[in-house]
């Protein structure tokens, strides 16, 4: 049977559901997945890739994919135009002629053995997902290995080892246990000399967070032992319906308050994770229990400044450029505070972590986080040979050494991960002896509310500026702006959702009642320029 027929006959078996897909919605095509998965293997010459089955903070009734190219990176920008279209073939015949269009137009050598491995995280539908990819995969003759249960950045690990196995850049053990270890070994290293300042209190999402923090808890020494005490919570996988519901990263961001279920009393420190791990957020409640949330921008800032401690104090800071990435979502006052008194360079990128990490491997140390919790850092080859190369003249500077060669490998460099983040944030926190009162007090956030519209077409709206303006629809972004002009201390943008059909509106103010006031009236603006639902 040709290549053709056999993907024929797989697709037959998935008949595309009655709707439009778009690369980066949830619930996206699987069998599409698949085809695309072992052409881009092909395209880079058998290289192994991923793909991860999940929808991360949404609904456990979504699901959808992600795909991961060699360097555990997120797939190539101009790939995931011929995924959509590969989702949205009318007929399995036309599914074919786009997958031999595509390895035309891309002189792709179809003899070429692809390699894929592929993970899910604990929705229901995920087994179903897989035996579609499996069956797209078997058609194209791939060779692929399946990891079964996993967060996202493990398998964004995986990836990276796979292809670098064997090689001077070898990323580390291609198993699960592998990323335990690297993580847990570079933690007691970065931790030598310090000491944790009580506990963390962990939410899961009641995803696959929870099993995979358990696991990862047995590798690391506790608290006693110099490391830190960790306190699991909402980490039932057993009832799908639980995941993401009334806890995870994404609800503390979006509602601003822990989840109902947290027991933490003021002070304690707490941090929540997403549904596949690739998010974080921390948080507690003050002294007169008034909950304060300590979200991307601080990680983003708390990173960036030990980091250039670590530069100074190890004689290196002449040798190694910092750089903080940032999207229009991140709060005026962690820019000001980055710029004016961290003294640190900053980039505005459009939203979505594949900008982000475009813009810091443009730095030496580059840090880059979302304000929802997405990010991590990233170290130059230059950066990672000025540390390893470094002779330290002192004692002092021999510590802070160790110290930041640590952290390169403690940090998950591929994508950004909950669990490697959550490790960064309390090895920061031990070195400086701060409690998450201290992290809050580096300077005071701007009042500001996130509002979410829905809207029958989000591809009206087109932007600029890294986003911060709309281009389309015409006039809109004029209507803002004068909504703006009426606010101390305004500053709003609207922009589409990545993976529904909604606008996203964020607002700043002076005020509380400020900013929500101008989120609303934005808001109107875009129900009346868009249509809203």
């Amino acid at each position: 049977m040709s290549l053709d027929d056999r993907t024929l006959e797989a697709a037959k078996k998935h008949p595309k559901p009655a709707r439009v897909f778009q690369y980066g919605t949830a619930g996206f095509r699987m069998k599409a997945v698949g085809l695309l998965a072992a052409a881009r293997s092909r395209k880079l010459n058998g290289q192994t890739v991923g793909v991860m089955i999940t929808a991360s903070h949404n609904p456990p009734e979504d699901n959808g994919v992600k795909l991961v190219d060699p360097l555990g990176e997120m797939l190539e920008g101009s790939w995931e135009a011929y995924a959509t279209r590969f989702a949205n073939a009318p007929t399995e015949t036309e599914l074919v002629e786009d997958l031999n269009k595509l390895n035309s137009d891309l002189k792709i050598n179809t003899s070429i053995t692809p390699h894929v491995i592929f993970a899910r995280d604990t929705r229901a539908s995920g087994q179903e997902l897989r035996d579609c990819l499996v069956d797209a995969l078997e058609a194209q003759q791939a060779e692929y290995t399946d990891y079964g249960l996993l967060t996202t950045p493990q398998l964004h690990y995986l990836v990276r080892c796979t292809n670098t196995k064997g090689t001077p850049h070898e990323y580390g053990d291609v198993s699960e246990s592998g990323y335990y270890e690297k993580l847990a070994t570079a933690f007691k290293q970065a931790m030598k000399n310090a000491k944790a300042n009580g506990s963390v209190t962990v939410d899961c999402a009641n995803g696959v967070g929870g099993p995979k923090l358990r696991e990862l808890v047995k590798y690391i020494p506790s608290h006693a032992e110099g490391g830190i005490d960790i306190n699991i919570v909402n980490d039932d996988v057993s009832k799908a319906e639980n995941l993401n519901s009334q806890c995870g990263a994404d609800f503390v961001k979006t509602q601003q308050r822990a989840p109902p279920s947290s027991k933490a009393a003021p002070g304690d420190r707490c941090a929540s994770l997403d549904g596949d791990a690739d998010r974080l957020v921390y948080y507690f409640n003050d002294n007169d229990n008034t909950f304060r949330l300590l979200d991307g921008d601080r990680i983003a800032t708390l990173a960036a400044s030990f980091l250039g401690e670590l530069g100074e104090k190890s004689g290196l800071s002449s040798k190694i450029s910092i750089g903080v990435v940032q999207t229009a979502y991140a709060n005026g006052a962690s820019t000001k505070y980055t710029g004016d008194t961290l003294k640190l360079r900053i980039e505005c990128t459009p939203t979505g972590v594949k900008h982000l990490h475009h813009a810091a491997q443009r730095f030496d140390i580059g840090v880059y986080f979302e304000a929802n919790g997405h990010g991590t850092v990233l170290f130059s080859p230059a950066a990672l040979k000025a540390i390893a190369t470094h002779d330290p003249q002192s004692p002092s500077q021999a510590d802070a050494l160790h110290t930041l060669s640590a952290l390169t490998d403690l940090i998950n460099q591929t994508v950004g991960d909950a669990l490697s983040d959550m490790l960064l944030v309390e090895t920061i926190l031990a070195h400086k002896s701060w409690g998450p009162a201290n992290w809050l007090s580096t300077y005071t956030d701007l009042p500001n509310r996130l509002v979410r519209v829905e809207v029958h077409d989000r591809n009206l709206f087109k932007t600029e500026d890294a986003e911060r303006k709309l281009v389309e629809p015409k006039g809109a972004q004029k209507m803002i702006d004068e909504l703006v002009g009426k606010f101390t201390g305004g500053r709003s943008f609207a922009r589409a959702s990545g993976t529904e059909d909604a606008v996203r509106v964020y607002a700043e103010a002076a005020t509380r009642g400020e900013a929500d006031d101008l989120a609303q009236k934005v808001a109107a603006v875009v129900k009346q320029v868009g249509g809203g639902k």
